[in-house]
């Protein structure tokens, strides 16, 4: 039962990602989203803690305290802002990077997808923000980061996926300046 359900979970979400990612132009990035969560460190995992509604790495961290799938994956995979932190050399501490555009824009097309997968015909455009706002804790994600993908999730929200998508392609893609940087 797991092993079916956690299958269906991972490939419907890598579909939502991949038609996303090619609506913006990210070809490559959309054919190869999420592959890593077929490995045995993290599909195995999936199965034994799926539930259906939210991440099995999630059960497994309320369980051990951490995750293992949860640790493999976002040091695999560019469009988790977790992988973007790296020593500062005065402090020789962890800090966050900015993500580079690309990984931006797919990061937004992994959460739309996570929340249509999990919210089902529930999902509304405003869900990936409301699971932002509920997640996010300071500092782990670098400033201007934070600022780019708020930005772009509060565009879903109000205007819809063609207006953000379109914007992700014309804009964020050719590296422009986004439109509320003159307002930081």
């Amino acid at each position: 039962m797991h092993l079916w359900g956690h299958l269906k979970t991972v490939t419907k979400h890598r579909w939502l990602v991949m038609v996303h990612c090619f609506r913006v132009g990210l070809i490559w990035q959309g054919l190869t989203h999420d592959l890593s969560k077929f490995s045995p460190s993290e599909f195995l995992i999936g199965i034994r803690y799926y539930q259906g509604t939210r991440s099995p790495n999630a059960a497994e961290r309320e369980l051990n305290g951490y995750s293992t799938a949860w640790m493999h994956h976002k040091g695999r995979n560019r469009h988790h802002f977790e992988y973007w932190s790296d020593l500062r050399p005065g402090t020789r501490q962890y800090s966050p990077v900015p993500m580079p555009p690309r990984y931006l824009a797919e990061m937004v097309m992994d959460r739309i997808a996570a929340c249509k997968t999990y919210n089902g015909k529930r999902y509304t455009n405003a869900d990936p923000l409301t699971y932002l706002n509920k997640t996010l804790d300071a500092g782990l994600m670098h400033e201007d980061t934070e600022k780019k993908l708020r930005f772009l999730l509060t565009m879903l929200a109000e205007q819809g996926e063609n207006a953000t998508f379109a914007y992700i392609r014309k804009h964020v893609l050719r590296e422009e300046r986004f439109a509320e940087e003159d307002h930081f």
